[in-house]
């Protein structure tokens, strides 16, 4: 199984918390132990080797040029099956709630918006094979760790399996500034799988054709559009807030 460098305190912190196999933590020589006890304490419990190292030597490892004075070599991050994602929501006995990424090859994006998705309540993630970032050290260090706790899986054609989703009776809006409703307008209660289109392209036609309905965010400025990890924010916890209150 291949293996990755996970970088930063919160992404190799939430690595040991979830029980993710982690073979050997190397932390900068010097560093403050504070913030690093509740790190040192997980790595003992579990066994795994803690090396003290040079910066400089973090320094030629980190892809991110973020490391912290951390970096875990561990397991790669799998993806799940996507039959998996809806077994999450039934465990849970919640309606489900996805996000489906098209096109975000970003990786700072792909965190944030993983990040949101997991503090939303969000049973997984769904991305295409291709136009889609990996799941790198970047993406777990934009995510802030929430990548450890939240379910991504690949599909060949996002297009087809939108279809199965609504055969399955699965809502699917798509964010899209032609968008029929604005967001807030739109009723967004019960099964619902959320589009997120990549920055500058948005959402592809054949996808976008596949959505059930699309909405819009009301734009006051002079720039035309939303970074896409802001607009996933802002649609997933508008979801999160009609849930809660009933609205439709």
């Amino acid at each position: 199984m291949a293996e990755e460098y996970l970088e930063g305190r919160n992404a190799v912190l939430e690595a040991l918390r979830s029980g993710r196999p982690v073979n050997k933590i190397l932390l900068a020589a010097g560093s403050r132990p504070g913030p690093l006890q509740e790190l040192r304490r997980l790595a003992r419990e579990r066994g795994i080797l803690v090396q003290e190292v040079e910066r400089a030597h973090l320094d030629r490892m980190s892809l991110t040029g973020k490391h912290q004075g951390v970096i875990a070599q561990a397991l790669a991050k799998e993806y799940v099956a996507v039959e998996d994602i809806l077994q999450i929501a039934r465990e849970r006995r919640e309606a489900p709630f996805l996000l489906l990424l098209d096109g975000i090859e970003d990786p700072h994006n792909l965190g944030a918006l993983i990040r949101t998705a997991e503090c939303a309540g969000v049973h997984g993630v769904v991305v295409p094979r291709r136009r889609a970032a990996p799941l790198t050290a970047a993406v777990g260090r934009a995510s802030a760790g929430a990548l450890e706790y939240m379910a991504v899986a690949q599909v060949a054609n996002l297009a087809q399996y939108i279809e199965e989703l609504k055969g399955q009776g699965i809502w699917v809006v798509g964010a899209d500034p032609q968008g029929e409703q604005v967001y807030t307008e739109a009723d967004l209660t019960g099964p619902i799988a959320v589009v997120i289109g990549g920055e500058g392209r948005g959402i592809r036609r054949l996808v976008k054709e596949k959505c059930d309905f699309l909405v819009k965010l009301p734009m006051r400025g002079r720039i035309s559009s939303l970074n896409a990890s802001v607009a996933g924010s802002l649609l997933m916890y508008e979801i999160v807030r009609q849930r809660a209150q009933g609205v439709g």
